[in-house]
């Protein structure tokens, strides 16, 4: 493993973004996925579908969907109801988030419990015909191999997106949206969201997702480093920069030590502690929210 520890050893540790702090404990008690998913279920609002819920977000509370580390979206959802994590909360208790918030909720509390786990940043294939939406899951291991899951999908959602068929095998990480555009086996127009879409916004979830297999989960709109800009043409040695991204992220196991040492030697892709925030449009302390 060229001096790094094994995969599972890593994952199985909280990282910046996945240490529950004080709430470890209880996180632990929990006690199994199937629990972990009830408990992000019913502690998460994703803001994106409030309405579908009888909700009418509030600037405020539409804000915590920038809370970055597992800790502080567990302070907000304490705050707000301080039942144990078990108790699922009406939707008008809970906090809000984003795919990215429910995965870094469901790794802390995975790891809490001994499990290793990590969050996978690319494209889910299941919100919208014939695109890739910009989306977060969660990978666990089982003992013998990583197991997909998405912890954002409840029975509300599943019924609303008709999804009778197994979800993860419509999960592409950003390095495989990448190798299939590249190979021209994809559209990248099709991959992104809202009005955005491209090479330039599959190379920023490419980012994201090398940075989240370092234990490093930012924000769907965290900005930094060897992003390319909006619309950007890459260059002949940007695009060979990214599609060793995608090489290292698809082959993540195989391909460890040469990812960690990557993450640790290339600055341009490792997470400073100030980045973008490209929703507020203003820079950020990484552990702030």
């Amino acid at each position: 493993m060229n001096g790094y520890e094994s995969p599972v050893d890593f994952y199985t540790r909280p990282g910046q973004m996945t240490s529950a702090g004080a709430h470890a404990a209880a996180l632990a008690a929990l006690k199994g996925v199937g629990a972990v998913a009830a408990a992000v279920h019913g502690t998460l609002l994703h803001d994106a579908w409030a309405q579908q819920y009888d909700q009418v977000l509030t600037p405020e509370r539409r804000a915590q969907s920038h809370t970055r580390p597992a800790r502080e979206i567990l302070d907000t959802i304490m705050a707000i109801d301080p039942a144990p994590f078990d108790i699922p909360r009406p939707p008008d208790k809970r906090s809000i988030g984003t795919c990215r918030n429910f995965t870094v909720l469901a790794c802390a509390a995975l790891k809490a419990q001994g499990v290793p786990a990590r969050a996978r940043c690319g494209f889910g294939m299941y919100f919208e015909a014939g695109k890739g939406i910009d989306h977060w899951i969660t990978e666990y291991w089982d003992g013998e191999r990583w197991v997909s899951a998405d912890f954002q999908i409840d029975d509300l959602q599943r019924a609303a997106l008709k999804l009778d068929f197994d979800l993860l095998d419509k999960f592409l990480s950003a390095g495989e949206t990448w190798q299939r555009c590249r190979a021209g086996t994809a559209d990248p127009g099709k991959f992104g969201i809202f009005d955005e879409s491209g090479f330039w916004f599959i190379a920023m979830n490419l980012v994201r997702d090398f940075a989240a297999l370092n234990n490093m989960e930012m924000l769907p709109w965290d900005n930094w480093g060897s992003m390319p800009e909006p619309e950007e043409e890459m260059s002949a040695d940007g695009l060979a920069r990214f599609d060793r991204l995608a090489a290292l992220t698809v082959a993540a196991d195989e391909r460890f030590g040469e990812l960690r040492a990557l993450y640790e030697d290339d600055a341009g892709l490792r997470v400073p502690a100030q980045v973008f925030n490209g929703v507020r449009q203003q820079m950020e302390d990484v552990g702030s929210a």
